[in-house]
């Protein structure tokens, strides 16, 4: 038995003075208060995660376990305060030993439990790779500190090309941060996933983690002020968008503006409405993608 194994049975029992169960891997239902209606999108297949930090439930991941990357991760906003945490990698022990305790743990400084190595990403797939690790649940649309360390798990992130990760998506984030903190009135639901290549597999340096060749985000807030903008009538009580994370990419789902500067060149975003999205997801992965129950229309 592995130092790590050890330390995860021992921890199986009692953590905070309550017990921790299994069902942090492979079913949401301990964090359904992620999803609008407590509803999670339909149509994408994964391991599902109730992402625990400090023995609280901080957002929920459907896992690809074969790309070792997530589909989408999911999570309520609130308003940000203080300055953004230290990245302190983690990762998620139940995917390697499903009789883990549930709290997503710090990388060790020396080298990493194979168990945990072959379930899921881990520091060395980026390391010297010509890609970020790029945040689905970003710290940035958090208030506590807790809340913002959490998201520095490699089970919500992938890998994400710097011209996107710190140009157009930034942009992106900012804007629903500050649109949400503006102009919603109750909860705001938001879920951030990925659109994998069509036709091949893309993959970090090792073949082990495989790449989008977009990013997607759609919120849901379906208790807003009437009084917003001319601009912003069309962004409530849902709005959307998609990333491009391939400047190669053919420019039918998101244009490429030419004048962007180059460092940012062919990462463009394009928002819109929910339907677009789900037109683009549904054609992509072949099948219908919903993403909010009756797209963010129905009552809570």
């Amino acid at each position: 038995m592995t130092h790590f194994h050890a330390l995860a049975v021992a921890l199986l029992a009692f953590t905070g003075g309550w017990f921790l169960c299994a069902a942090d891997v492979g079913d949401f239902t301990p964090c359904l208060q992620f999803f609008y209606t407590s509803w999670p999108p339909k149509g994408l297949a994964g391991t599902q995660i109730c992402q625990r930090y400090v023995n609280q439930y901080r957002f929920a991941t459907l896992y690809s376990r074969p790309r070792r990357s997530p589909w989408f991760s999911a999570y309520l906003y609130s308003s940000p305060t203080g300055k953004r945490p230290t990245a302190s990698w983690k990762f998620e022990p139940q995917l390697a030993y499903p009789a883990a305790d549930g709290n997503m743990i710090p990388f060790p400084p020396g080298p990493v439990d194979q168990n945990v190595v072959e379930s899921q990403a881990v520091d060395l797939d980026y390391i010297n790779s010509t890609y970020t690790r790029g945040h689905l649940n970003p710290s940035l649309h958090h208030q506590s500190h807790e809340d913002r360390s959490s998201t520095f798990t490699l089970t919500n992130v992938v890998p994400q090309k710097t011209g996107s990760n710190d140009g157009p998506w930034e942009v992106l984030e900012q804007t629903v941060n500050k649109t949400l903190a503006a102009y919603c009135l109750g909860d705001a639901y938001i879920v951030t996933g990925i659109i994998p290549y069509q036709k091949e597999e893309h993959w970090l340096k090792n073949h082990r983690v495989a790449v989008p060749e977009y990013l997607w985000s759609a919120y849901c807030c379906p208790k807003y002020n009437n009084s917003r903008p001319e601009e912003l009538k069309e962004a409530f009580p849902t709005y959307a968008a998609i990333g491009r994370n391939d400047r190669n990419s053919t420019e039918e789902i998101v244009p490429v503006d030419k004048t962007a500067k180059k460092q940012f060149r062919g990462y463009d975003v394009r928002q819109m409405p929910l339907a677009t999205l789900e037109m683009y997801l549904k054609d992509r992965f072949g099948t219908v993608v919903s993403v909010f129950y009756e797209q963010c229309s129905g009552s809570e």
